[in-house]
């Protein structure tokens, strides 16, 4: 047996321990599911997370493994942290209907073991976290839009939900066609409108025409429903994996390399970060803002935005976002010196920056 196969067979020999190991591991993380449930407690604990980490890296005689084990070791409690969800019955994750296709991709990379559950709208997501109907929501943003912030504001506002992170996502889309369909044979390709100014440059390279349709999956589902090898649909991998279609093309970037902006909404406020997010509203009355600001100063806050938008059909009261260097128990501080001068003022996120 020569050196390589040697090696083989101590790691398939380590290969066999360890799924044994797995399996009692999570044997005592349904224990601790359990008990959580019972006690009313988080299933994210960071502190615990971290002494873990460092516990076990103490054990890792050779330095030059230490990093990759504590990737391997964070990786395992990702893992658990997922099985809890799922046992406990809070891996729902809440997306709106308009973003649908985008929203589960986003969905399988931010929460590989959750069910994706669809709403109509942003509103119906928001009010699904809070309720506690799903454990988290997916809810895009468009960068840069003042009208889309004012919506996000009033939701936040009239919602008891917190921002656990933010996401953003590539806009790619995949030529899908029939399976033995041929890129030189294609003459025509279905899309949403939008997709097709998106990738108008790539239609015209190919000479092909684009015919709107009334979204990406709805596309793929007509090619797919066709018996025609000379039409293809502009669309996500994921459609191309629900309709059983190939894809000719992939990672075809929209002119201006676009992208979507995810919020990642929670019922529960995270309490590990160095950065928090404050939402607070004010009447229009002048000077209401400089006492507000000087007592972030005085507490010795770092600012790093603050923006103001209009409440909806209340043109003399205003939101108010500011993002904050600090940790929840200074967040919590702040808020309770600022009670006396906002009308309302909460803790909106708590994220490391």
């Amino acid at each position: 047996m020569n050196p390589l196969e040697q090696a083989r067979q101590t790691i398939d020999d380590i290969d066999r321990q360890m799924a044994s190991l797995f399996e009692k591991r999570m044997d005592a993380v349904k224990i601790v599911a359990d008990y959580k449930q019972k006690n009313g407690k988080p299933i994210l604990d960071p502190t615990r997370e971290e002494l873990v980490v460092q516990k076990n890296l103490k054990r890792i005689q050779n330095s030059e493994y230490a990093p990759f084990y504590a990737d391997y070791l964070r990786h395992t409690i990702t893992i658990s942290r997922q099985f809890q969800a799922q046992r406990l019955g809070h891996d729902h994750i809440g997306y709106p209907e308009l973003i649908a296709p985008y929203a589960c991709i986003a969905l399988k990379k931010l929460f590989p073991h959750g069910i994706p559950q669809q709403y109509a709208t942003r509103k119906d997501v928001f009010a699904a976290v809070a309720s506690g109907e799903v454990s988290a929501g997916l809810v895009p943003v468009e960068e840069g839009s003042p009208l889309e912030a004012v919506e996000i504001m009033d939701l936040c506002f009239h919602h008891t939900v917190y921002i656990q992170s933010f996401y953003k996502m590539p806009i790619t889309h995949s030529l899908l066609a029939l399976p033995g369909s041929n890129l030189w044979d294609l003459h025509t390709v279905y899309c949403h409108p939008q997709t097709i100014r998106q990738n108008q440059i790539f239609l015209n390279n190919l000479n092909l025409a684009a015919i709107p349709a009334t979204s990406d999956t709805q596309a793929a589902q007509m090619v797919a429903q066709s018996n025609d090898h000379s039409i293809a649909a502009l669309a996500t991998p994921l459609d191309a994996e629900k309709c059983g279609l190939t894809e000719l093309a992939q990672d075809i970037r929209p002119n201006g390399n676009s992208s979507i902006k995810f919020l990642v909404l929670t019922s529960r406020c995270p309490t590990d970060g160095n950065h928090f997010s404050l939402i607070f509203t004010l009447d229009q009355q002048v000077g209401k803002l400089a006492p507000v600001i000087e007592e972030i100063g005085k507490w010795g806050f770092d600012m790093d935005t603050i923006q103001s938008h209009p409440r909806p059909g209340m043109t003399s009261c205003y939101y108010f976002y500011a993002e904050l260097a600090g940790s929840l128990q200074q967040a919590e501080t702040l808020v309770s010196a600022l009670r006396n001068l906002c009308q309302t003022v909460r803790i909106l996120a708590v994220y490391h920056c």
